[in-house]
């Protein structure tokens, strides 16, 4: 038995109408996403959505059709590219308009391709907005649905159209192997969305949260001086001075970078008064990170204090730097010792780099932006599904998926579905049997072949149609 091909439907029409909305309110349907690949601020979007009685389709989200530029006209030439690759154009309107000429010769042109088509006249908030729905019959459509996407009104003659559109899917054939020379890992709108690419402009991400964070006087308030250039926070060898996290912001490859100097986290059994509130205050902190320094006393070894203070970034999922402070002082060890013995102590943290300073003297404090804003620019990155899934094959045809008690257990696709960390979900038959240790074989693998220093990187396993987030 072969498995079975979905449909794929395209939303399509002029901008501001509400495809995304549409989109987002389809793909929040059971949730079930396999994957999320954005273009332009006009995207290409696709996802895999499920309606009444497990029908699975792709619906995919198209840039608005506007000639009103070059790169208008062409993110609308490959819009209409998406509608003659989909088999159901789902063509929407704003209902608040009357009728457009524009919009009756796109109808008209997306009627010639001779497939279901459907016209969503949006924007029908309520009963008495309804009149203005009757005006677009004059389209001629074989399907006019009024609809209030973001009111959630209106929808249940919509999804019973689509419903005759849309299969009830055969039962799938267990053992389906990862195939390498069939669509399960093809990309129809690869091409399409290469082509965006070249011309799009991408969203800019450039705001960047650094939390500093260490035990007692390890120097975090003398980084932070020596990064700003100027002395912004009280220095003192007292442990504990700093009470409140200091905010700072700074640019620096067109980058705002916003360092927050915590307070010293010290032994629990220590921790009295106003320090104990600037403790909470630190780990509230954390939760709006997006990557820490983990400033280390160079010349002392690892503590449990260390590995705890250090078990906050694990806990958050923050991107990390690991700086070795106080190394203009003279000791016995070597880096190679240093290394060695964190690496031995944090081994949650194996993805951080290291880089040796003397926020007292300066010595390579200027190099720690430019780590971090390297480390967000993997943070936030997104593997493209074909990449992703290129490198799967190869991890797959070096070491198989181990079966389980005799079953075959197998690996369809990889998609990529979050940033900040990259998340990737392993849509398998049966992923409760991918081991740990195969995900981790894995995410090594991954690590070998893109560059994710200092990022963590989360992989799960599901099923298709099975929410990401679920609890494995």
């Amino acid at each position: 038995m072969q498995e079975q091909i979905l449909k794929k439907v395209a939303i399509v029409g002029r901008p501001n109408v509400g495809k995304s909305s549409l989109f987002n309110r389809l793909a929040r349907q059971r949730d079930a996403i396999t994957s999320d690949i954005s273009g332009t601020t006009r995207d290409v979007k696709r996802r895999i959505v499920t309606i009444s009685e497990n029908r699975d389709f792709e619906v995919i989200d198209t840039g608005g059709i506007d000639y009103s530029s070059e790169l208008f006209t062409k993110v609308a030439a490959f819009a209409l590219r998406a509608a003659e690759q989909a088999d159901i154009i789902l063509y929407m309107v704003d209902g608040k308009t009357l009728p457009s000429e524009e919009d009756k010769e796109l109808f008209y042109k997306l009627q010639a391709m001779n497939k279901p088509l459907a016209l969503v006249v949006n924007k029908i908030d309520n009963d008495k907005e309804e009149e203005r729905y009757w005006e677009f019959l004059e389209f001629g459509a074989e399907a006019t649905f009024p609809m209030s996407v973001s009111h959630n009104r209106y929808f249940n003659d919509f999804y019973a159209w689509m419903e005759e559109h849309i299969p009830v899917p055969e039962e799938e054939e267990e053992g389906l192997a990862l195939r390498e020379d069939e669509d399960a890992l093809a990309d129809p709108f690869a091409e399409i969305i290469r082509d965006i690419n070249t011309v799009k402009e991408e969203e800019v991400d450039n705001q960047i949260r650094v939390a500093i964070i260490g035990r007692v006087n390890t120097g975090k308030s003398s980084l932070l001086n020596a990064l700003l250039g100027e002395e912004r926070s009280v220095v003192s060898d007292v442990a504990g001075t700093t009470i409140d996290p200091i905010d700072e912001m700074i640019e620096h490859n067109d980058y705002e970078i916003t360092f927050i100097d915590t307070a010293g986290i010290r032994k629990r059994s220590k921790i009295l008064g106003i320090e104990k509130y600037a403790l909470t205050r630190t780990t509230e902190m954390l939760k709006k990170a997006n990557l820490v320094l983990l400033i280390l006393d160079s010349t002392t070894r690892i503590s449990e204090l260390d590995e705890r203070v250090a078990g906050l970034i694990e806990e958050h999922r923050l991107a990390c730097l690991i700086v070795l402070n106080k190394w203009d002082i003279k000791e016995d060890r070597s880096y190679e010792e240093v290394v060695d013995d964190i690496r031995d102590e944090l081994k949650f943290l194996h993805y951080a780099p290291f880089i040796t300073i003397s926020a007292k003297t300066g010595l390579r404090v200027n190099k720690i932006l430019d780590q971090v804003t390297d480390i967000y620019k993997r943070y936030t990155r997104r593997i493209p599904t074909s990449e992703l899934n290129d490198t799967l094959r190869e991890a797959i045809r070096r070491h198989h998926v181990p079966a389980h008690n005799g079953a075959v257990v197998n690996i369809k696709f990889a998609t990529q579905y979050e940033t900040k960390p990259p998340k990737i979900a392993l849509i398998s038959n049966r992923p409760e049997f991918i081991h740990f240790s195969y995900r981790r074989y894995l995410a090594n693998f991954f690590r070998s072949k893109f560059d994710f220093e200092g990022v963590p990187l989360d992989i799960v396993a599901r099923k298709r149609g099975q929410r990401v987030d679920e609890d494995e």
